[in-house]
């Protein structure tokens, strides 16, 4: 009987310290954050349209794209494909990316494709893709948009990111985003 009273008083402090200490730690905690720890949002016109640092799906010839997405930019379930990089389904699938990306980027050869851009992040939800990923983009969508292949390359090379450590990005919603607003 004793060491069941112990049980239970163990098990009381262990759900008390981490069913309600913990959270209200971290609670406290985020709201330094930017944000207080919800997300940074990107609006226009007064309207929220994505995460800043969630990756979200563009697939029209009109926009930029970003990385592919193991987990189809379920932000709820985020994760790789877990798959080799020597995987036959793995292979076949990057081939299809491949080949995908060249059939709507007609002017590029294999070897100029980013692997950014046909491989998926560890996440699955990179809001961010490489210089040279956007920069490969510029012809189609000012094609598309009508606009003059150097008016799209100014506005990419205005959105990108330079580190301190680390390679330089894009993030993916934000050029949308200035894209959309390009006249």
């Amino acid at each position: 009987m004793k060491n069941i009273f112990s049980i239970l008083k163990f098990t009381l402090l262990i759900v008390i310290l981490f069913a309600v200490v913990y959270p209200l730690a971290v609670y406290g905690i985020a709201q330094f954050a930017p944000n207080q720890g919800k997300g940074e949002t990107i609006s226009v016109n007064g309207k929220v349209v994505g995460y800043q640092k969630i990756g979200q799906k563009f697939d029209k010839s009109n926009y930029f794209w970003g990385r592919p997405s193991a987990v189809d930019y379920n932000a709820a379930g985020s994760g790789g494909s877990n798959k080799a990089a020597d995987n036959k389904e793995y292979l076949a699938l990057v081939q299809k990316r491949i080949d995908t990306f060249l059939i709507v980027h007609p002017y590029l050869r294999k070897s100029e494709i980013p692997a950014d851009m046909v491989t998926a992040s560890g996440s699955g939800l990179d809001p961010n893709i490489s210089p040279q990923g956007a920069l490969i983009q510029v012809k189609r969508i000012a094609k598309e948009r009508k606009l003059p292949e150097e008016k799209v390359k100014a506005l990419v090379e205005s959105k990108i990111n330079t580190a301190v450590v680390g390679p330089s990005t894009v993030n993916v919603l934000e050029l949308n985003v200035a894209l959309d607003a390009l006249k």
